[in-house]
C-alpha cells in the first residue's frame, strides 16, 4: 500500500521532482565519469608500463571523490529539503486523516528510495556515455593515438557510485524521518501563510552597505593586480578574505540599492508590474544574500579553473622543450670538488650509447642593474651568470646544433624570465651594447636565447652572458657545473633509471657520507613524467570540482527560486484579483528569475576577469599563454547548464503558480 501511494506521489508530482532529478542525474552522471578513467584500456597499457602518474592520478581522483561526494551529498539533502517543504500541507492533511508519523515517514523513505533508484540508474546509463568523451579527452592529455581507443565499462565506477550515493540516500532517509518526526501538524497545514521577516528597513543601511563593498572590491583588484600570485606576501592573505567580505557585503546591500535607486525613478517604478518584481527581488536576495554570496564565489571558482586549466597545461608542456633540452643532466652547485671527481665518487659511468658534454656556470660580482642601467627594485642588484663560448659550443654540438662564433667584444644574452627579458628589451632600445667590468660588448644575438643549458624542473636561465673564454680566468668563482648527456634510440628506459636512482639516492641522503648535498640528476623523460602528473592532475581535479561547483550553484539557485513560488502563491492570486493577466504573470516570473539566475554570474565574471588577469600575469613569466580555447569550453558549459536549470526553474515555477491561482 505505501509502494503504490509513494508511486502515485511521485507521479502527481513529477514537474516538482524536475528539478531533484536533474541535479541528481548529472550527480551520477559526473561520478561516474571522473571515477571510470582508469576503464580505458590503453591508459591501463600506459600505466602498466612506465607512467607512474596515471596511477597516481587515479589516486588522487579517488581521493577528491570523497570530497565531491560530502558536496553532493550537501545539495541532495538540500534539494530534498525543498520537496518536503512544499509538501508539508499534503503530509499535514495524512496527519490530520489519523496516519501516524512513523507511516508518513514510510511514505517518504519508499519515495526517496525509488527517486534515488531512477536516478542512479539513469545517471550511470548517461555517465557510460559521457565516460567514453571523457576517456577521448583523456587520451589526448596523455597523447596516446585516438586509434587505441575503446569502448569501457567501468565496474569498480559503477560499485563506487552505487555505494557512494546509497550512502547519500540513506542519510537522505533519516533526515527525513528525524524532520517528520519534529513536526506539528498545525505547523504542516499553515506552512504555505508565513511569510518571511525582513530585518532590515533603512535604506541607509543598504546603501552605505553597497558603498563599502565597491570600495572594498575596488581596493582588492587593484590591489591583487599589483601584487600579481605572490603568496608570499603579507597582503595576499588578507586581500582573499577582503574578496570574501566584498562579495557578501554586495549580495547583502543589493536588495535595498536596487528598490532604493528604482523608488527614485518612479516612471520605471509604477510601470506595469514593475513594483511586485522590486519587491520579489528584494525579498528574495535579502533572506539568501549568504548563499547567493557562496554560489558567487563557487562560480567564480569554477570559471577561473576551467577558463586556465586547459591552458596552463598545455603551455607548461610547450615549456617543457626549453626545460629538459638535453636527455639527462646531472648538476653540481656552489662546489669546492670538480665534476669527475664528484661522479667518481657516486662510481658514475658514461654507457656506451650516451654521448656526453660538461661545462661550468660562473657567478660574477656583475650586478643586473649595472649591466642594463636599471633602477627596477626587484633585480637592480641580482648577480649575472657567465659561461665562456667554448663551453656553449659544446652543448649546441651535442644537440645536432650549429656552433657560433664570437669576437672578443661580442657577447651573447641568454634569459627565459619574462620581467627580465623585457629589461633587455627596453635597453636594447637605447642601445645593443652592454658595459662589462668597464669594457663595452655588442650583443651578437638578434633575439634573446630562452632556453635552459641543461635539464631542470622549470626554466632556470634568468640572466646568463656567453662570453669569450680569456674573460673568465680565475677570480670568477664556478656557481656550477653540469654534465649534459644525449642518448642514443638504445636502452633509454636503462638510462633514465640510472639518473632517477641518483636523484633518489640525493633525496634520502645516501651520499652524505660522501659531503654531496648541492647534486641533482634528471632525465628528460622524468621532467616530462613529473610535468604531467602535475598539470594532468590539476586539470583534472579542476575539471571534476568545476562542474560539480557549477551543477551545485545552478541547482541550488533553482531550488530557491522555486521554494520562493511555493511560498508567493498569495501574492500571485492578489496580482490576478486585481487585474493581472497570465501573460503579465508570466513575465514577472521570466523577469525575476532571470534577474536570480544572473546576479551571482555577472559578480563571478568580474572577479574572474581579475582572476584570470593575475594568473596569466603569473604564468606568462616564462610562457606566452592563450585562454581562447578554453575559454570558449567554459563558456559553452556555462551556458548549456545555465541554460538548461534556467529553463526548468521558469517551467518549474510557472507550473507551480499556475496550478495555485
Amino acid at each position: 500500500m505505501y509502494s503504490k501511494i509513494a508511486i502515485n506521489n511521485i507521479k502527481k508530482s513529477y514537474k516538482d521532482y524536475t528539478i531533484y532529478f536533474l541535479t541528481l542525474i548529472l550527480a551520477v552522471c559526473i561520478f561516474y565519469s571522473f571515477n571510470s578513467i582508469d576503464s580505458q584500456k590503453a591508459l591501463i597499457d600506459v600505466k602498466s608500463s612506465n607512467a607512474q602518474y596515471i596511477s597516481r592520478l587515479i589516486e588522487i581522483m579517488s581521493g577528491v571523490s570523497v570530497f565531491v561526494s560530502m558536496i553532493l551529498g550537501s545539495l541532495i539533502l538540500y534539494a530534498n529539503n525543498f520537496l518536503i517543504k512544499k509538501r508539508k500541507k499534503e503530509l499535514g492533511i495524512y496527519m490530520t486523516l489519523g496516519m501516524g508519523k512513523r507511516k508518513v515517514s514510510r511514505i517518504i523513505v519508499t519515495e526517496t528510495s525509488i527517486v534515488g533508484a531512477i536516478s542512479l540508474i539513469a545517471g550511470i546509463i548517461l555517465g557510460m556515455a559521457v565516460s567514453q568523451v571523457l576517456s577521448i579527452f583523456t587520451l589526448k592529455l596523455f597523447e596516446i593515438s585516438i586509434n587505441e581507443y575503446r569502448f569501457a565499462l567501468s565496474t569498480s565506477a559503477v560499485t563506487k557510485t552505487a555505494l557512494y550515493f546509497g550512502i547519500m540516500f540513506l542519510i537522505v532517509m533519516i533526515f527525513n524521518i528525524f524532520v517528520i518526526s519534529k513536526y506539528k501538524i498545525i505547523d504542516l497545514l499553515t506552512a504555505g501563510r508565513k511569510n518571511e521577516n525582513i530585518k532590515f528597513k533603512s535604506s541607509f543601511v543598504y546603501l552605505l552597505a553597497f558603498i563599502l563593498c565597491v570600495v572594498l572590491l575596488g581596493f582588492t583588484y587593484s590591489s591583487l593586480l599589483k601584487i600579481g600570485l605572490d603568496t608570499r606576501n603579507t597582503m595576499f592573505k588578507p586581500l582573499i578574505v577582503l574578496l570574501i567580505v566584498g562579495t557578501v557585503l554586495f549580495f547583502f546591500s543589493l536588495s535595498g540599492f536596487i528598490l532604493y535607486i528604482v523608488n527614485k525613478n518612479k516612471n520605471l517604478y509604477l510601470k506595469g508590474l514593475n513594483i511586485f518584481v522590486v519587491k520579489q527581488i528584494n525579498s528574495k536576495v535579502n533572506t539568501n544574500f549568504i548563499s547567493m554570496s557562496v554560489i558567487c564565489l563557487m562560480l567564480f571558482m569554477t570559471i577561473l579553473v576551467l577558463s586556465t586549466g586547459i591552458s596552463i597545461k598545455k603551455d607548461f608542456e610547450v615549456g617543457l622543450k626549453k626545460e629538459a633540452p638535453f636527455d639527462a643532466s646531472i648538476t653540481i652547485n656552489n662546489h669546492s670538488e670538480n665534476l669527475e671527481d664528484v661522479l667518481k665518487k657516486i662510481d658514475f659511468k658514461i654507457n656506451e650509447n650516451e654521448k656526453y658534454a660538461t661545462y661550468n656556470e660562473y657567478r660574477s660580482d656583475v650586478k643586473v642593474g649595472d649591466l642594463l642601467s636599471t633602477t627596477n627594485e626587484d633585480n637592480k642588484d641580482s648577480k649575472v651568470f657567465f659561461i665562456k663560448i667554448s663551453d656553449y659550443n659544446k652543448m649546441l654540438k651535442l644537440r645536432n646544433k650549429k656552433e657560433v662564433s664570437l669576437n672578443k667584444d661580442e657577447v651573447l644574452i641568454m634569459s627565459n624570465y619574462k620581467d627580465m627579458v623585457k629589461l633587455i628589451d627596453e635597453k636594447f632600445k637605447s642601445s645593443k651594447k652592454v658595459n662589462i667590468k668597464g669594457k663595452e660588448y655588442s650583443v651578437k644575438n638578434d633575439e634573446i636565447i630562452d632556453e635552459n643549458l641543461a635539464d631542470y624542473t622549470m626554466q632556470d636561465t634568468y640572466l646568463t652572458i656567453v662570453i669569450d673564454d680569456e674573460f673568465l680566468p680565475k677570480p670568477n668563482k664556478i656557481y656550477r657545473s653540469i654534465l649534459n648527456v644525449m642518448y642514443s634510440d638504445k636502452n633509454r628506459k636503462q638510462n633514465n633509471k640510472k639518473y632517477s636512482e641518483i636523484h633518489e639516492n640525493l633525496l634520502k641522503h645516501k651520499y652524505k657520507d660522501l659531503s654531496i648535498s648541492n647534486m641533482d640528476a634528471y632525465s628528460k623523460d622524468d621532467i616530462y613524467s613529473r610535468s604531467k602528473s602535475g598539470t594532468t592532475a590539476v586539470l583534472f581535479i579542476g575539471i571534476y570540482l568545476g562542474i560539480i561547483f557549477l551543477i551545485t550553484s545552478m541547482a541550488v539557485l533553482a531550488l530557491q527560486q522555486l521554494s520562493e513560488a511555493s511560498d508567493s502563491i498569495e501574492r500571485y492570486k492578489a496580482l490576478k484579483r486585481i487585474g493581472a493577466n497570465k501573460k503579465m504573470i508570466d513575465k514577472t516570473i521570466f523577469i525575476q528569475t532571470l534577474i536570480y539566475f544572473s546576479l551571482p554570474v555577472m559578480i563571478a565574471l568580474i572577479h574572474s576577469i581579475i582572476g584570470i588577469t593575475v594568473v596569466n600575469d603569473e604564468l606568462s613569466k616564462f610562457n606566452q599563454t592563450d585562454i581562447r580555447f578554453s575559454a570558449l569550453i567554459t563558456a559553452l558549459l556555462f551556458i548549456v547548464v545555465y541554460a538548461g536549470y534556467f529553463c526548468t526553474t521558469y517551467t518549474g515555477y510557472k507550473n507551480i503558480v499556475k496550478n495555485n491561482i
